[in-house]
C-alpha cells in the first residue's frame, strides 16, 4: 500500500489539465468553484476505477477505435477549453462568466477526466500491480479519487487565497493565456498521439 500511495502522489501532484482547469475555474468562480471541479475531477477518477475494476476500461484500452474516439474527444473538450481561455486573455476583462453557485466547475471536471483516455490505460495498468480482485482495485482506485481530490482542493484554497493578486487584469489576463495555452498544448497532444 505504502508504494501505491507513493506512486499515485507523484501522479497526482504533476501538473496536467486537471490542475490547469482547477486553477482556471477557481480564479473564475472563487474557492467553491475550484472544490466543485476537484469534486467532478475525483468522481470521473471513481467511475474509472468502477469500469476498471469490472474490466471495462480493459476493452476501452484493448479496442483502438473506441480508445481513438474517446482520445479526439477528449483532446477537442480539452482544445475547447483552452480555447475559451485564450479568448478571455485577449478580451477585456468582464464579471466572472461562472456563477458561484454553478455546477458548471464540477462538469467541467469530470468532462475531463471521463474523455481522458489515458485514465483507462491509467487505472487498468496501475492499479493491478498493486492489488487483484474488484474489492482490491476498487479500494486503490478510490483512495486514488480522493488523494486527488485533496490536492487539487488544496490547490483551489491556495489559488482562491491568493486571487486578489492573481485577479489583477493583466495578472489574470497571463493566467488565462497560460492556462488556455496549456489546456489547448495537452488537447493536442492527446489528439497527436498513436
Amino acid at each position: 500500500m505504502i508504494g501505491f500511495v507513493l506512486l499515485a502522489a507523484v501522479v497526482i501532484c504533476t501538473p496536467g489539465p486537471d490542475t490547469a482547469l482547477t486553477v482556471r475555474n477557481t480564479l473564475l468562480g472563487g474557492r467553491g468553484n475550484g472544490f466543485r471541479t476537484a469534486a467532478g475531477v475525483a468522481t470521473g477518477q471513481a467511475l474509472w476505477t468502477l469500469a476498471a475494476a469490472a474490466g471495462v476500461a480493459a476493452l476501452v484500452a484493448a479496442s483502438q477505435p473506441v480508445f481513438d474516439a474517446l482520445r479526439l474527444v477528449g483532446a477537442a473538450y480539452l482544445v475547447w477549453l483552452g480555447l475559451r481561455a485564450l479568448t478571455a486573455a485577449v478580451r477585456r476583462p468582464r464579471h466572472d462568466r461562472t456563477p458561484r453557485g454553478s455546477a458548471a466547475g464540477f462538469r467541467q471536471g469530470l468532462l475531463s477526466n471521463l474523455a481522458n483516455p489515458k485514465m483507462a490505460v491509467f487505472f487498468t495498468s496501475l492499479l493491478p500491480q498493486f492489488g487483484s480482485g474488484f474489492g482490491q482495485l476498487l479500494a486503490l482506485g478510490l483512495a486514488f479519487a480522493v488523494m486527488t481530490l485533496v490536492w487539487l482542493s488544496t490547490y483551489a484554497l491556495a489559488v482562491a487565497r491568493a486571487k486578489r493578486v492573481l485577479a489583477r487584469g493583466p495578472v489574470r489576463r497571463a493566467l488565462d493565456a497560460l492556462t488556455g495555452a496549456a489546456l489547448v498544448r495537452l488537447g493536442a497532444r492527446l489528439a497527436a498521439e498513436r
